[in-house]
Protein backbone atom coordinates (compact mmCIF):
# COMPACT_ATOMS: atom_id res chain seq x y z
CA UNK A 1 0.00 0.00 0.00
CA UNK A 2 1.68 3.69 -1.35
CA UNK A 3 5.21 1.44 -1.30
CA UNK A 4 4.56 0.31 2.39
CA UNK A 5 3.51 3.17 4.20
CA UNK A 6 0.62 1.87 5.02
CA UNK A 7 -0.93 -1.52 6.12
CA UNK A 8 -2.48 -3.80 3.42
CA UNK A 9 -5.92 -3.92 4.97
CA UNK A 10 -7.92 -7.20 4.95
CA UNK A 11 -10.60 -9.19 7.33
CA UNK A 12 -10.51 -12.12 9.36
CA UNK A 13 -10.31 -15.35 7.09
CA UNK A 14 -8.65 -13.45 3.87
CA UNK A 15 -5.25 -14.75 2.46
CA UNK A 16 -2.81 -12.26 1.79
CA UNK A 17 -2.19 -12.94 -1.81
CA UNK A 18 0.92 -11.61 -2.96
CA UNK A 19 3.38 -11.51 -6.19
CA UNK A 20 7.14 -10.34 -6.77
CA UNK A 21 9.12 -9.80 -9.34
CA UNK A 22 12.78 -11.70 -8.62
CA UNK A 23 15.57 -12.03 -10.88
CA UNK A 24 19.49 -12.39 -10.87
CA UNK A 25 21.85 -12.22 -13.39
CA UNK A 26 23.15 -15.66 -14.72
CA UNK A 27 21.32 -19.42 -14.96
CA UNK A 28 21.27 -20.17 -11.64
CA UNK A 29 17.31 -21.22 -9.95
CA UNK A 30 16.49 -19.14 -7.37
CA UNK A 31 14.30 -19.76 -4.59
CA UNK A 32 11.48 -17.70 -2.77
CA UNK A 33 9.43 -17.49 0.91
CA UNK A 34 7.44 -15.33 2.42
CA UNK A 35 8.29 -14.80 5.76
CA UNK A 36 5.48 -13.69 8.33
CA UNK A 37 4.74 -12.79 11.68
CA UNK A 38 1.79 -11.40 14.35
CA UNK A 39 3.75 -8.16 14.94
CA UNK A 40 5.85 -8.39 18.05
CA UNK A 41 6.23 -12.10 17.57
CA UNK A 42 9.68 -13.32 17.58
CA UNK A 43 8.97 -15.98 15.35
CA UNK A 44 8.59 -16.35 11.55
CA UNK A 45 6.72 -18.41 9.62
CA UNK A 46 7.15 -19.43 6.12
CA UNK A 47 5.50 -20.05 2.61
CA UNK A 48 7.58 -20.90 -0.61
CA UNK A 49 6.38 -18.46 -3.75
CA UNK A 50 6.05 -19.84 -6.76
CA UNK A 51 7.30 -18.96 -10.15
CA UNK A 52 4.63 -18.15 -12.59
CA UNK A 53 6.67 -17.42 -15.25
CA UNK A 54 8.82 -14.20 -17.01
CA UNK A 55 10.55 -13.96 -13.57
CA UNK A 56 7.21 -13.68 -11.70
CA UNK A 57 6.61 -15.25 -8.35
CA UNK A 58 3.50 -15.74 -6.13
CA UNK A 59 2.38 -16.95 -3.09
CA UNK A 60 -0.45 -16.23 -0.12
CA UNK A 61 0.00 -16.85 3.77
CA UNK A 62 -3.16 -16.82 6.23
CA UNK A 63 -2.94 -14.40 9.42
CA UNK A 64 -4.57 -16.60 12.04
CA UNK A 65 -5.73 -13.93 14.33
CA UNK A 66 -6.79 -10.27 14.29
CA UNK A 67 -4.57 -7.19 14.30
CA UNK A 68 -1.19 -6.06 12.79
CA UNK A 69 1.12 -8.46 10.89
CA UNK A 70 4.34 -8.55 9.35
CA UNK A 71 6.07 -9.75 6.08
CA UNK A 72 8.83 -10.24 3.65
CA UNK A 73 9.81 -11.97 0.69
CA UNK A 74 13.43 -13.65 1.10
CA UNK A 75 15.26 -14.86 -2.09
CA UNK A 76 18.42 -17.00 -2.65
CA UNK A 77 20.55 -18.53 -5.00
CA UNK A 78 19.34 -22.36 -4.68
CA UNK A 79 23.07 -24.23 -5.36
CA UNK A 80 22.01 -27.31 -5.42
CA UNK A 81 19.42 -27.32 -7.58
CA UNK A 82 21.58 -25.21 -10.24
CA UNK A 83 24.37 -28.03 -10.02
CA UNK A 84 21.75 -31.10 -10.22
CA UNK A 85 20.36 -29.09 -13.15
CA UNK A 86 23.85 -28.09 -15.03
CA UNK A 87 24.52 -32.15 -14.29
CA UNK A 88 21.67 -33.45 -15.78
CA UNK A 89 21.86 -31.12 -19.42
CA UNK A 90 25.51 -32.20 -19.08
CA UNK A 91 24.33 -35.96 -18.81
CA UNK A 92 21.87 -35.68 -21.42
CA UNK A 93 24.62 -34.21 -23.74
CA UNK A 94 26.52 -37.39 -23.64
CA UNK A 95 28.81 -35.38 -21.37
CA UNK A 96 30.02 -38.14 -18.94
CA UNK A 97 33.25 -37.41 -17.34
CA UNK A 98 32.58 -34.90 -14.75
CA UNK A 99 35.03 -35.63 -12.07
CA UNK A 100 35.42 -31.73 -11.38
CA UNK A 101 32.29 -31.04 -11.09
CA UNK A 102 32.00 -33.85 -8.41
CA UNK A 103 34.72 -32.41 -6.90
CA UNK A 104 32.76 -29.66 -6.78
CA UNK A 105 29.44 -30.52 -5.51
CA UNK A 106 31.42 -32.52 -2.81
CA UNK A 107 33.09 -29.15 -1.62
CA UNK A 108 29.79 -27.48 -1.33
CA UNK A 109 28.09 -30.14 -0.09
CA UNK A 110 30.40 -32.87 1.65
CA UNK A 111 30.81 -36.36 -0.37
CA UNK A 112 28.15 -38.15 -1.24
CA UNK A 113 26.84 -40.07 -4.56
CA UNK A 114 25.08 -38.24 -6.98
CA UNK A 115 22.27 -40.72 -7.24
CA UNK A 116 21.39 -39.41 -3.71
CA UNK A 117 21.53 -35.74 -4.15
CA UNK A 118 17.99 -35.27 -6.12
CA UNK A 119 16.16 -36.70 -2.74
CA UNK A 120 17.75 -34.65 -0.52
CA UNK A 121 17.40 -31.45 -2.55
CA UNK A 122 14.26 -29.98 -1.16
CA UNK A 123 16.10 -29.94 2.83
CA UNK A 124 19.58 -28.64 1.15
CA UNK A 125 18.32 -26.22 -0.77
CA UNK A 126 16.62 -24.52 1.86
CA UNK A 127 19.05 -24.75 4.55
CA UNK A 128 21.65 -23.52 2.03
CA UNK A 129 20.34 -19.96 1.15
CA UNK A 130 23.28 -18.54 -1.28
CA UNK A 131 23.46 -15.20 -1.54
CA UNK A 132 19.72 -14.68 0.16
CA UNK A 133 18.37 -11.63 -0.23
CA UNK A 134 15.18 -9.65 1.70
CA UNK A 135 12.16 -7.13 0.30
CA UNK A 136 11.34 -4.52 3.34
CA UNK A 137 9.36 -5.39 5.81
CA UNK A 138 5.77 -4.58 4.91
CA UNK A 139 2.44 -4.89 7.22
CA UNK A 140 -1.20 -6.36 7.09
CA UNK A 141 -3.59 -4.77 9.40
CA UNK A 142 -6.25 -7.67 9.82
CA UNK A 143 -9.61 -6.67 11.56
CA UNK A 144 -13.43 -9.02 12.14
CA UNK A 145 -15.79 -9.54 9.29
CA UNK A 146 -18.10 -6.63 10.62
CA UNK A 147 -14.94 -3.87 9.55
CA UNK A 148 -16.10 -5.17 5.97
CA UNK A 149 -19.72 -6.34 6.13
CA UNK A 150 -22.79 -5.40 8.03
CA UNK A 151 -26.46 -3.87 8.10
CA UNK A 152 -26.61 -0.98 10.39
CA UNK A 153 -29.46 0.81 11.88
CA UNK A 154 -29.57 4.56 13.46
CA UNK A 155 -32.00 5.94 16.06
CA UNK A 156 -32.02 8.40 19.27
CA UNK A 157 -32.19 6.74 22.89
CA UNK A 158 -34.49 9.52 24.20
CA UNK A 159 -36.90 8.83 20.82
CA UNK A 160 -37.37 5.18 22.41
CA UNK A 161 -37.31 5.25 26.28
CA UNK A 162 -33.66 5.88 26.80
CA UNK A 163 -31.34 2.73 27.08
CA UNK A 164 -34.36 0.49 28.87
CA UNK A 165 -36.54 1.15 26.02
CA UNK A 166 -33.16 0.45 23.21
CA UNK A 167 -32.71 -2.61 25.10
CA UNK A 168 -36.32 -3.49 24.62
CA UNK A 169 -35.82 -3.46 21.05
CA UNK A 170 -32.86 -4.76 20.11
CA UNK A 171 -34.41 -8.09 19.33
CA UNK A 172 -36.01 -7.36 16.84
CA UNK A 173 -34.11 -5.05 15.11
CA UNK A 174 -31.71 -8.55 14.72
CA UNK A 175 -34.78 -9.86 13.81
CA UNK A 176 -34.83 -7.76 11.10
CA UNK A 177 -31.35 -8.24 10.60
CA UNK A 178 -29.27 -5.22 11.61
CA UNK A 179 -25.97 -6.21 12.72
CA UNK A 180 -25.11 -2.83 14.17
CA UNK A 181 -26.77 -0.64 16.08
CA UNK A 182 -25.79 3.69 16.16
CA UNK A 183 -26.19 6.18 18.63
CA UNK A 184 -25.43 9.33 17.96
CA UNK A 185 -23.44 11.32 21.07
CA UNK A 186 -25.20 9.96 24.40
CA UNK A 187 -23.31 12.13 26.46
CA UNK A 188 -24.65 15.38 29.16
CA UNK A 189 -25.99 17.83 26.83
CA UNK A 190 -24.96 21.97 27.13
CA UNK A 191 -27.60 24.04 28.28
CA UNK A 192 -25.28 27.76 27.15
CA UNK A 193 -26.53 28.41 23.90
CA UNK A 194 -28.65 25.24 23.51
CA UNK A 195 -30.29 25.03 20.01
CA UNK A 196 -34.26 25.09 19.95
CA UNK A 197 -36.58 23.29 17.61
CA UNK A 198 -35.42 23.37 13.95
CA UNK A 199 -32.30 24.53 15.07
CA UNK A 200 -34.15 27.46 16.81
CA UNK A 201 -30.60 30.21 17.91
CA UNK A 202 -32.84 29.81 21.12
CA UNK A 203 -33.60 26.93 23.68
CA UNK A 204 -37.22 27.23 24.65
CA UNK A 205 -38.60 25.30 27.94
CA UNK A 206 -37.79 21.65 27.59
CA UNK A 207 -36.36 21.71 24.62
CA UNK A 208 -33.77 19.02 24.78
CA UNK A 209 -30.91 20.07 22.75
CA UNK A 210 -28.05 18.63 20.11
CA UNK A 211 -26.51 15.69 21.21
CA UNK A 212 -23.63 16.84 19.42
CA UNK A 213 -23.30 20.38 21.94
CA UNK A 214 -21.61 17.83 24.43
CA UNK A 215 -20.69 18.07 27.75
CA UNK A 216 -22.52 19.82 31.47
CA UNK A 217 -20.98 20.39 34.25
CA UNK A 218 -21.33 17.36 35.70
CA UNK A 219 -19.16 15.50 33.04
CA UNK A 220 -18.39 15.28 29.38
CA UNK A 221 -17.40 12.41 26.44
CA UNK A 222 -16.55 9.80 29.06
CA UNK A 223 -20.21 10.57 31.09
CA UNK A 224 -24.00 9.58 30.46
CA UNK A 225 -26.52 12.26 29.94
CA UNK A 226 -29.03 10.64 33.26
CA UNK A 227 -32.52 11.08 30.95
CA UNK A 228 -31.10 7.98 28.74
CA UNK A 229 -30.39 6.17 32.10
CA UNK A 230 -27.29 4.93 34.01
CA UNK A 231 -24.05 3.66 33.21
CA UNK A 232 -25.17 0.10 34.60
CA UNK A 233 -28.57 0.74 32.15
CA UNK A 234 -25.89 0.95 29.34
CA UNK A 235 -23.38 -1.72 29.70
CA UNK A 236 -26.45 -3.96 30.23
CA UNK A 237 -28.06 -2.45 26.55
CA UNK A 238 -24.52 -3.03 24.87
CA UNK A 239 -24.51 -7.02 26.74
CA UNK A 240 -28.19 -7.41 25.10
CA UNK A 241 -26.77 -6.42 22.00
CA UNK A 242 -23.87 -8.73 21.90
CA UNK A 243 -26.45 -11.51 23.11
CA UNK A 244 -28.82 -11.07 20.39
CA UNK A 245 -26.61 -10.08 17.41
CA UNK A 246 -27.06 -6.65 17.26
CA UNK A 247 -23.74 -4.90 18.18
CA UNK A 248 -23.96 -0.87 19.50
CA UNK A 249 -21.99 1.77 18.23
CA UNK A 250 -21.63 5.24 19.73
CA UNK A 251 -20.59 8.62 17.98
CA UNK A 252 -16.92 10.03 18.89
CA UNK A 253 -17.70 13.48 18.11
CA UNK A 254 -14.20 15.45 19.00
CA UNK A 255 -16.19 19.44 20.10
CA UNK A 256 -17.76 20.38 23.07
CA UNK A 257 -20.27 22.62 24.53
CA UNK A 258 -19.62 25.71 26.55
CA UNK A 259 -20.56 23.88 29.71
CA UNK A 260 -17.84 21.15 29.16
CA UNK A 261 -15.80 20.35 32.33
CA UNK A 262 -12.61 20.19 29.85
CA UNK A 263 -13.80 24.59 28.95
CA UNK A 264 -12.76 25.40 32.91
CA UNK A 265 -10.26 22.08 33.40
CA UNK A 266 -7.94 22.53 30.16
CA UNK A 267 -9.23 26.05 28.97
CA UNK A 268 -5.79 25.67 26.24
CA UNK A 269 -7.52 23.10 24.39
CA UNK A 270 -9.36 25.58 22.72
CA UNK A 271 -9.35 28.28 20.45
CA UNK A 272 -9.99 31.69 21.96
CA UNK A 273 -9.68 34.85 19.26
CA UNK A 274 -7.50 37.71 20.25
CA UNK A 275 -10.49 39.39 22.36
CA UNK A 276 -10.01 35.96 24.63
CA UNK A 277 -13.44 35.09 23.00
CA UNK A 278 -14.17 31.55 22.43
CA UNK A 279 -14.69 30.86 18.89
CA UNK A 280 -17.83 28.51 18.49
CA UNK A 281 -17.61 25.99 15.52
CA UNK A 282 -18.86 27.10 11.67
CA UNK A 283 -19.35 25.72 8.58
CA UNK A 284 -20.32 29.00 6.85
CA UNK A 285 -23.08 29.04 6.07
CA UNK A 286 -23.86 26.92 8.87
CA UNK A 287 -23.11 28.58 12.49
CA UNK A 288 -23.04 25.73 15.48
CA UNK A 289 -23.28 28.88 18.74
CA UNK A 290 -23.60 25.55 21.25
CA UNK A 291 -20.07 24.03 20.08
CA UNK A 292 -16.91 24.94 20.17
CA UNK A 293 -13.89 23.27 18.36
CA UNK A 294 -10.50 21.90 20.45
CA UNK A 295 -7.35 23.00 19.10
CA UNK A 296 -5.23 20.47 17.99
CA UNK A 297 -2.79 23.56 17.72
CA UNK A 298 -2.82 23.93 21.79
CA UNK A 299 0.78 23.79 23.25
CA UNK A 300 -0.57 20.88 25.21
CA UNK A 301 -1.45 18.97 21.99
CA UNK A 302 0.29 15.72 23.77
CA UNK A 303 -2.45 15.77 26.87
CA UNK A 304 -4.86 16.47 24.50
CA UNK A 305 -4.31 13.53 22.66
CA UNK A 306 -4.05 11.05 25.40
CA UNK A 307 -7.38 12.81 26.53
CA UNK A 308 -8.72 11.68 23.33
CA UNK A 309 -7.84 8.23 23.21
CA UNK A 310 -8.73 7.88 26.62
CA UNK A 311 -12.15 8.25 25.96
CA UNK A 312 -12.04 6.35 23.54
CA UNK A 313 -10.90 3.38 26.20
CA UNK A 314 -13.37 4.39 28.23
CA UNK A 315 -15.93 3.46 26.11
CA UNK A 316 -14.13 0.22 24.75
CA UNK A 317 -14.00 -0.83 28.56
CA UNK A 318 -17.50 -1.03 28.72
CA UNK A 319 -18.16 -2.88 26.56
CA UNK A 320 -18.35 -0.56 22.85
CA UNK A 321 -16.68 -2.64 19.61
CA UNK A 322 -17.59 0.33 17.18
CA UNK A 323 -17.35 3.97 17.14
CA UNK A 324 -18.76 6.46 14.12
CA UNK A 325 -16.27 9.29 14.43
CA UNK A 326 -18.34 12.84 13.70
CA UNK A 327 -16.22 14.88 10.62
CA UNK A 328 -12.50 13.10 11.35
CA UNK A 329 -11.38 15.46 8.22
CA UNK A 330 -11.28 18.01 10.06
CA UNK A 331 -8.97 16.83 12.58
CA UNK A 332 -5.32 16.01 12.30
CA UNK A 333 -4.56 12.53 9.75
CA UNK A 334 -1.72 11.94 12.20
CA UNK A 335 -4.08 11.93 15.31
CA UNK A 336 -6.33 9.53 13.82
CA UNK A 337 -3.34 6.98 13.01
CA UNK A 338 -2.08 7.10 15.85
CA UNK A 339 -5.15 6.77 17.98
CA UNK A 340 -6.53 3.93 15.69
CA UNK A 341 -3.46 1.99 15.86
CA UNK A 342 -3.01 2.39 19.63
CA UNK A 343 -6.88 1.37 20.47
CA UNK A 344 -6.19 -1.74 18.13
CA UNK A 345 -3.13 -2.60 18.99
CA UNK A 346 -4.97 -3.45 22.68
CA UNK A 347 -8.33 -4.51 21.43
CA UNK A 348 -8.17 -5.62 17.47
CA UNK A 349 -11.98 -6.30 17.25
CA UNK A 350 -12.55 -2.04 17.72
CA UNK A 351 -13.95 -0.58 14.16
CA UNK A 352 -13.63 2.85 13.09
CA UNK A 353 -16.58 4.41 11.09
CA UNK A 354 -15.29 7.56 9.18
CA UNK A 355 -17.88 10.47 8.90
CA UNK A 356 -16.24 12.25 6.10
CA UNK A 357 -17.97 13.91 3.23
CA UNK A 358 -15.24 15.57 2.07
CA UNK A 359 -12.38 15.70 -0.69
CA UNK A 360 -11.20 12.53 -2.44
CA UNK A 361 -7.78 12.56 -1.21
CA UNK A 362 -8.56 13.19 2.12
CA UNK A 363 -11.42 10.34 2.03
CA UNK A 364 -9.01 7.87 0.73
CA UNK A 365 -6.12 8.83 3.21
CA UNK A 366 -8.33 8.23 6.26
CA UNK A 367 -9.29 4.93 4.93
CA UNK A 368 -5.36 4.30 4.69
CA UNK A 369 -4.26 5.37 8.01
CA UNK A 370 -6.59 3.37 9.74
CA UNK A 371 -10.53 3.60 9.73
CA UNK A 372 -12.21 0.68 8.78
CA UNK A 373 -14.92 1.78 6.81
CA UNK A 374 -16.28 5.06 6.00
CA UNK A 375 -19.51 6.89 4.81
CA UNK A 376 -19.78 7.76 0.85
CA UNK A 377 -21.68 10.39 -1.29
CA UNK A 378 -23.51 7.30 -1.99
CA UNK A 379 -26.69 9.43 -0.81
CA UNK A 380 -26.37 12.38 -3.44
CA UNK A 381 -25.99 9.84 -5.69
CA UNK A 382 -29.27 8.97 -7.92
CA UNK A 383 -29.06 9.12 -11.56
CA UNK A 384 -27.33 6.17 -13.54
CA UNK A 385 -24.17 8.69 -14.64
CA UNK A 386 -23.61 9.40 -10.85
CA UNK A 387 -24.22 6.03 -9.26
CA UNK A 388 -21.27 5.07 -12.06
CA UNK A 389 -18.79 7.54 -11.76
CA UNK A 390 -18.84 6.84 -7.83
CA UNK A 391 -18.70 3.55 -8.22
CA UNK A 392 -16.08 3.07 -10.58
CA UNK A 393 -13.95 5.98 -7.87
CA UNK A 394 -14.80 3.60 -5.12
CA UNK A 395 -13.71 0.71 -7.18
CA UNK A 396 -10.33 1.81 -7.33
CA UNK A 397 -10.42 2.41 -3.97
CA UNK A 398 -11.65 -1.16 -3.05
CA UNK A 399 -7.80 -2.78 -1.59
CA UNK A 400 -8.26 -0.17 1.43
CA UNK A 401 -11.39 1.83 1.46
CA UNK A 402 -14.87 -0.23 2.38
CA UNK A 403 -17.65 1.81 1.97
CA UNK A 404 -20.98 1.85 4.08
CA UNK A 405 -24.06 3.18 1.87
CA UNK A 406 -26.50 4.92 4.02
CA UNK A 407 -29.65 5.87 2.36
CA UNK A 408 -29.96 8.84 4.61
CA UNK A 409 -28.80 10.12 7.27
CA UNK A 410 -30.24 12.54 10.29
CA UNK A 411 -28.50 15.60 8.15
CA UNK A 412 -29.08 14.30 4.84
CA UNK A 413 -32.60 13.86 3.04
CA UNK A 414 -31.92 14.01 -0.17
CA UNK A 415 -34.44 15.87 -2.53
CA UNK A 416 -34.56 12.39 -4.92
CA UNK A 417 -36.29 11.25 -0.84
CA UNK A 418 -38.46 13.81 -0.56
CA UNK A 419 -40.29 13.71 -3.99
CA UNK A 420 -40.07 10.08 -5.16
CA UNK A 421 -42.33 8.36 -2.62
CA UNK A 422 -42.04 5.45 -1.27
CA UNK A 423 -40.71 3.96 -4.62
CA UNK A 424 -38.00 6.17 -4.16
CA UNK A 425 -37.10 4.74 -0.49
CA UNK A 426 -37.26 0.97 -2.41
CA UNK A 427 -34.87 2.17 -5.26
CA UNK A 428 -32.23 3.57 -2.65
CA UNK A 429 -33.23 0.81 -0.27
CA UNK A 430 -32.10 -2.67 -2.70
CA UNK A 431 -29.24 -0.45 -4.53
CA UNK A 432 -27.72 0.28 -0.98
CA UNK A 433 -27.97 -3.22 0.33
CA UNK A 434 -26.78 -4.91 -2.90
CA UNK A 435 -24.11 -2.36 -3.83
CA UNK A 436 -22.34 -2.23 -1.07
CA UNK A 437 -21.74 -4.92 1.96
CA UNK A 438 -21.88 -2.11 4.71
CA UNK A 439 -25.20 -0.20 4.59
CA UNK A 440 -27.48 1.61 6.71
CA UNK A 441 -30.73 3.52 7.73
CA UNK A 442 -31.60 6.29 9.72
CA UNK A 443 -35.01 6.06 11.62
CA UNK A 444 -38.04 7.25 9.81
CA UNK A 445 -36.77 5.68 6.43
CA UNK A 446 -38.91 2.82 7.21
CA UNK A 447 -41.37 4.45 7.15
CA UNK A 448 -40.83 7.40 4.10
CA UNK A 449 -40.20 9.89 6.25
CA UNK A 450 -39.49 12.98 3.21
CA UNK A 451 -40.80 16.13 4.47
CA UNK A 452 -37.58 19.03 4.34
CA UNK A 453 -37.87 21.40 6.59
CA UNK A 454 -38.30 24.22 3.60
CA UNK A 455 -38.09 24.14 -0.30
CA UNK A 456 -34.21 23.19 -1.12
CA UNK A 457 -32.93 22.00 2.36
CA UNK A 458 -31.76 18.12 3.18
CA UNK A 459 -32.55 19.19 6.88
CA UNK A 460 -36.40 16.94 8.56
CA UNK A 461 -38.56 19.50 9.60
CA UNK A 462 -38.84 19.24 13.02
CA UNK A 463 -35.33 17.44 12.99
CA UNK A 464 -34.95 14.83 15.65
CA UNK A 465 -31.70 16.39 16.72
CA UNK A 466 -33.51 18.96 17.92
CA UNK A 467 -36.56 17.22 19.92
CA UNK A 468 -37.63 14.18 21.04
CA UNK A 469 -39.94 11.66 19.11
CA UNK A 470 -41.79 8.84 19.57
CA UNK A 471 -40.31 5.91 18.09
CA UNK A 472 -41.48 2.02 17.12
CA UNK A 473 -40.07 -0.60 14.70
CA UNK A 474 -43.32 -0.55 12.50
CA UNK A 475 -42.72 1.39 9.22
CA UNK A 476 -43.97 -0.02 5.67
CA UNK A 477 -40.76 -1.30 4.23
CA UNK A 478 -39.59 -3.19 6.78
CA UNK A 479 -40.58 -6.88 5.27
CA UNK A 480 -38.33 -5.52 2.30
CA UNK A 481 -35.78 -4.49 5.21
CA UNK A 482 -35.29 -7.86 6.61
CA UNK A 483 -35.59 -10.02 2.91
CA UNK A 484 -33.07 -7.78 1.84
CA UNK A 485 -30.77 -8.80 4.97
CA UNK A 486 -31.62 -11.88 4.52
CA UNK A 487 -30.72 -12.52 1.05
CA UNK A 488 -27.12 -10.86 2.10
CA UNK A 489 -26.13 -12.92 4.79
CA UNK A 490 -27.21 -16.01 2.66
CA UNK A 491 -25.48 -14.92 -0.54
CA UNK A 492 -21.52 -14.15 0.24
CA UNK A 493 -21.49 -12.34 -2.99
CA UNK A 494 -23.25 -9.76 -1.24
CA UNK A 495 -20.73 -9.66 1.67
CA UNK A 496 -17.88 -8.38 -0.57
CA UNK A 497 -17.42 -4.85 -2.74
CA UNK A 498 -14.54 -5.53 -5.34
CA UNK A 499 -16.28 -8.30 -6.91
CA UNK A 500 -18.64 -5.76 -8.38
CA UNK A 501 -19.43 -5.15 -12.37
CA UNK A 502 -21.52 -2.31 -13.79
CA UNK A 503 -23.66 -3.84 -16.65
CA UNK A 504 -24.73 -1.81 -19.65
CA UNK A 505 -28.67 -0.72 -19.79
CA UNK A 506 -29.95 1.11 -22.89
CA UNK A 507 -31.60 3.88 -20.88
CA UNK A 508 -31.10 6.04 -18.23
CA UNK A 509 -33.71 4.61 -15.77
CA UNK A 510 -32.50 1.70 -15.10
CA UNK A 511 -29.26 0.77 -13.41
CA UNK A 512 -27.56 -2.93 -13.40
CA UNK A 513 -24.83 -4.56 -11.94
CA UNK A 514 -22.95 -8.10 -10.98
CA UNK A 515 -21.74 -9.41 -7.95
CA UNK A 516 -19.16 -11.96 -8.73
CA UNK A 517 -21.00 -14.50 -10.85
CA UNK A 518 -23.85 -15.35 -8.69
CA UNK A 519 -25.90 -11.99 -8.49
CA UNK A 520 -27.70 -9.56 -10.51
CA UNK A 521 -29.18 -6.68 -9.80
CA UNK A 522 -31.31 -3.88 -12.09
CA UNK A 523 -33.16 -1.21 -10.30
CA UNK A 524 -35.66 1.19 -11.61
CA UNK A 525 -34.18 4.71 -10.45
CA UNK A 526 -37.41 6.42 -11.87
CA UNK A 527 -39.80 6.58 -8.93
CA UNK A 528 -42.65 7.91 -11.17
CA UNK A 529 -43.14 5.57 -13.98
CA UNK A 530 -42.11 2.22 -14.73
CA UNK A 531 -39.76 1.35 -17.39
CA UNK A 532 -38.35 -1.29 -19.55
CA UNK A 533 -34.65 -1.81 -20.76
CA UNK A 534 -32.25 -4.72 -22.06
CA UNK A 535 -29.38 -5.63 -19.45
CA UNK A 536 -26.43 -6.57 -21.42
CA UNK A 537 -24.28 -9.81 -19.68
CA UNK A 538 -20.52 -9.54 -21.19
CA UNK A 539 -18.80 -12.56 -22.46
CA UNK A 540 -15.77 -13.29 -19.82
CA UNK A 541 -17.84 -13.72 -16.70
CA UNK A 542 -17.68 -17.17 -16.89
CA UNK A 543 -21.07 -17.87 -17.30
CA UNK A 544 -22.47 -19.62 -19.90
CA UNK A 545 -24.44 -18.93 -22.63
CA UNK A 546 -28.07 -19.13 -21.45
CA UNK A 547 -28.72 -19.86 -17.77
CA UNK A 548 -31.45 -19.67 -15.10
CA UNK A 549 -32.24 -16.86 -13.00
CA UNK A 550 -34.07 -16.34 -9.55
CA UNK A 551 -35.50 -13.50 -8.75
CA UNK A 552 -35.16 -13.55 -5.04
CA UNK A 553 -37.46 -10.59 -4.09
CA UNK A 554 -40.24 -12.38 -5.67
CA UNK A 555 -39.51 -15.74 -6.03
CA UNK A 556 -40.25 -15.98 -9.93
CA UNK A 557 -37.73 -17.32 -12.75
CA UNK A 558 -36.29 -16.09 -15.95
CA UNK A 559 -33.80 -17.25 -18.04
CA UNK A 560 -30.73 -14.75 -19.09
CA UNK A 561 -28.13 -15.42 -21.62
CA UNK A 562 -24.88 -13.76 -22.44
CA UNK A 563 -25.76 -10.44 -24.51
CA UNK A 564 -29.26 -8.40 -24.45
CA UNK A 565 -31.88 -9.07 -21.46
CA UNK A 566 -34.85 -7.65 -21.31
CA UNK A 567 -36.53 -5.97 -17.98
CA UNK A 568 -39.66 -4.67 -16.98
CA UNK A 569 -39.51 -3.00 -13.87
CA UNK A 570 -42.18 -0.82 -12.24
CA UNK A 571 -41.48 2.91 -10.34
CA UNK A 572 -38.54 1.98 -8.14
CA UNK A 573 -38.91 -1.61 -8.60
CA UNK A 574 -35.82 -3.51 -8.80
CA UNK A 575 -34.77 -7.46 -9.91
CA UNK A 576 -32.07 -9.04 -7.13
CA UNK A 577 -31.37 -12.23 -9.12
CA UNK A 578 -29.51 -15.34 -8.11
CA UNK A 579 -27.72 -16.68 -11.42
CA UNK A 580 -28.23 -20.41 -11.80
CA UNK A 581 -30.74 -21.18 -9.35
Amino acid sequence: MDCGRYPVKLTQGDPVELAATIFKDGYEILRAVVRYRAAGSRNWQERPLEPVGNDRWQGSFEPSELGRWQYSIEAWVDRFATMLDELDRKLAAGQVELAGETAEAELLFGPGELEDWHAAAPGLGAKDRHGKVSSATLEVDVERERARFGAWYELFPRSWGGFKGVEKVLPQLAELGFDVLYLPPIHPIGTTNRKGRNNAPAAKEGDPGSPWAIGRPEGGHEAINSELGSVKDFERMVARGHEVGCEICIDFAIQASPDHPWLTQHPEWFNRRPDGTLKYAENPPKRYEDIYNVNFDSEDWRGLWNALRDVVQVWVDRGVKVFRVDNPHTKPVPFWEWLIADIRSRDPEVVFLSEAFTRPAMMATLAKIGFSQSYTYFTWKNTKAELRELLELLLGWAPYYRPNFFANTQDILHEYLQVGGRPAFEARLVLAATLSPTYGIYSGFESCENVPLRAGSEEYLDSEKYEVKSRALDGPLLPLVKRLNEIRRAEPALQRFENLRLLATHGEHVFAYVKGTEIAVAVNLDPRLPREDVVVVPSGLGLPDEFPVLDLLTGEHYRWRVGRNYVGLAPGGAHVLKIGA
